[in-house]
């Protein structure tokens, strides 16, 4: 028996071995394929495949595997502007490369800057004789502005272009917040600072409306330009002043209305676009399915297109999305990490300049001044640095800016809303109407402040509005010192409104026009660098990798899906379900003071387009509990 034990355990002990060695070998191989990146061989030639299946971004996000696997939900994909445009100037020179497709089936937009600068990179492609083709069953402004710089726009012939132009509705809560019994405490300084707007008004105030106008009128009248010149065949004033007669002489036949205004080029479905684009660059000696071209897919493209690196280094620092606090990012930028980052840079002596790439709406005043702090420590070792602004710099975006020895922005630009707010809800109404009540013993006038359910004490509510009222000062006087302004001037351009990047550049807010290669080249000069003898750095090792089958599984599923103008409309619902979470999120968290443009149009990134509804019961709820139950919960 003894023996027979000795040959059950062995037995049993090779059979964990080899258990345990198949496991090894399984998350090996696992790690191999996702690792796994296209080599120079991968690149066919043809024409070069770019597919946005979803929102192009100044800094993408990192892809979690295991958040996505936990909520069965795949992030939407991100391409990063830069990304785009290197991977298209790369095409102009690449004899292999004999046109550019786009595939904007599933695109759900970027900012405007993001696109006129990728534009004028289509446009170069053409100029070098290589024709740009692009494919969509759904056109909306942003596909718009990147189709008009197509050789050729094809439409699938069940599908619409639509141009609508900038704005819409808002939002209001101050009814629902007193049918609720809830108390919105309000601390402001500024006449334009709109964004408390809606937990304390049913409508839009004057200022907020004026200032709104200016600034959409502005991007509109941008936007109709750069679609005229860079397509003067469309009729943009009959698409968009005359909508309904416009489809009704099309018989409610979308695609020929927007043939017949010359939005687009051809009607067609994916088989023949791709018989035409075969035209041009030969079909696939591999691929023997109907409309298969010749390509080179952009993620094996982009793995292969390393921008040059000769000579010294100049920093770009990527501050995109929301300023918020502590290591959070990329795609959000958190205070903590983006100063470890420049305090990383300083220790290195290749570094010869900084320019700050900006594209975020503001955030907290406590983590722009983190970052501020830090570029003042770069400043103090008398480099040279640039701002360049994004789609927008504003608020907290605006505060980060104000150490650079030069700004640069775009027309289309959205900057200033020099103001501060803060918002905290109490709850002493809510509580008496439930019967909850509740009574005090104080020593002195703070005791036991701030009490959410008894209410603030006048002291207590004086202090709050004292210290918005210093940061609002602090932020006016960063700026006059900055700006060579006189103070009683920047409170005047100030109070929170929010500026167009001309009108910004009039005012004196922004140095001249320009994006991010205009800053680099500014930063050169002032370092006394040759031309051709420096490169940009990008602070911070994290770079999408597009060509990871890890992204393409997680974000291949999470752009929009293809669909006609009732399911676009229908994809609304989400951006509304994502504007009301976001909206009681900003009630609700302990924030602190902010600089936040709520007039700005939403980062392409916290758009809910494409994906679970931001008011899905499993996401809203656990969030809005803990807010309530407080940290420990």
């Amino acid at each position: 028996m003894k023996f027979a034990g000795k040959v059950w355990s062995l037995l049993v002990g090779i059979k964990d071995a080899l258990a345990l060695l198949l496991l090894l070998l399984f998350f090996f191989f696992l790690y191999m394929v996702l690792t796994m990146r296209p080599s120079a061989g991968d690149i066919r030639g043809g024409a070069l495949h770019i597919d946005l299946n979803g929102v192009i971004v100044e800094e993408s996000r990192r892809i979690d595997p295991l958040t996505t696997l936990l909520t069965g939900t795949p992030p939407m994909a991100e391409y990063q502007a830069r990304d785009l445009v290197l991977a298209l100037e790369k095409a102009v020179t690449d004899e292999r490369i004999d046109a550019v497709v786009l595939d904007l089936d599933r695109f759900l937009g970027g900012g405007q800057v993001h696109l006129q600068t990728i534009g004028a990179a289509l446009d170069r492609v053409r100029a070098a004789g290589k024709p740009v083709l692009t494919y969509s069953m759904f056109y909306g402004d942003d596909a718009m502005l990147l189709a008009a710089h197509a050789s050729e726009v094809w439409l699938e012939p069940s599908g619409a272009a639509f141009v609508a132009g900038p704005g819409g509705s808002r939002l209001y809560y101050k009814e629902l917040l007193d049918n609720l019994e809830i108390n919105a405490r309000i601390y402001r300084v500024g006449s334009f600072k709109s964004a408390v707007e809606p937990y304390a008004r049913t409508d839009m105030s004057d200022e907020a409306r004026q200032a709104m106008r200016a600034l959409y009128g502005t991007l509109w009248e941008e936007w109709q330009a750069t679609v005229r010149k860079a397509r003067p065949r469309a009729d943009i004033a009959r698409v968009t002043g005359q909508p309904l007669e416009w489809v009704t002489e099309a018989e409610g036949d979308l695609a020929r209305a927007a043939h017949d205004a010359g939005l687009v080029d051809h009607l067609g479905g994916r088989v023949e676009f791709g018989e035409r684009v075969a035209e041009i660059v030969g079909e696939d000696p591999w691929d023997d399915l109907p409309g298969s071209y010749l390509s080179t897919d952009f993620t094996a493209w982009i793995a292969n297109a390393e921008p040059e690196k000769q000579g010294d280094a100049i920093g770009v620092l990527t501050v995109a999305g929301d300023i918020v606090d502590g290591h959070v990012g990329p795609g959000t930028a958190g205070s903590a990490r983006i100063a470890l980052l420049l305090d990383e840079a300083l220790a290195d002596e290749d570094i010869r300049g900084l320019v700050v790439r900006i594209d975020s709406p503001g955030g907290t005043l406590t983590a722009a001044e983190e970052i501020h702090r830090a570029l003042a420590r770069h400043k103090a070792r008398e480099i040279p640095i640039a701002v360049s602004m994004g789609n927008m710099a504003a608020s907290a975006g605006y505060f980060i800016a104000t150490p650079a020895d030069r700004i640069f922005a775009e027309p289309e630009t959205i900057t200033g809303s020099i103001g501060i707010f803060a918002i905290v809800p109490t709850f002493e109404r809510a509580a008496a109407a439930i019967g909850v009540n509740s009574d005090s013993v104080r020593t002195s006038p703070l005791s036991g402040q701030p009490d959410f359910i008894e209410g603030f004490t006048p002291e207590m509510d004086g202090i709050f509005q004292a210290t918005v009222e210093h940061g609002y000062a602090d932020f006016v006087d960063k700026v006059a010192r900055s700006r060579n302004l006189d103070p009683a001037e920047v409170d005047r351009i100030g109070q929170g409104r929010v500026w167009d990047g001309g009108t910004a550049r009039q005012i004196g807010l922004v140095d001249q026009y320009g994006g991010l290669p205009d800053a680099l080249a500014w930063v050169a000069n002032e370092a006394g660098l040759d031309k051709g003898n420096w490169h940009a750095r990008f602070l911070g090792d994290y770079e999408t990798d597009y060509a990871s089958p890890l992204f393409a599984m997680l974000s291949g599923e999470g752009g929009a899906a293809s669909g006609d103008i009732f399911a676009r409309a229908a994809m609304q619902q989400g951006l509304l379900g994502s504007r009301l979470a976001e909206d009681l999120e900003r009630l609700l968290s302990a924030r602190g003071a902010q600089a936040y443009c709520l007039e700005c149009p939403p980062l392409p990134q916290t758009s809910a387009l494409g994906q679970k509804s931001a008011l899905d019961p499993q996401r809203l709820w656990p969030s809005l509990l803990r807010r309530l139950l407080g940290p420990d919960s």
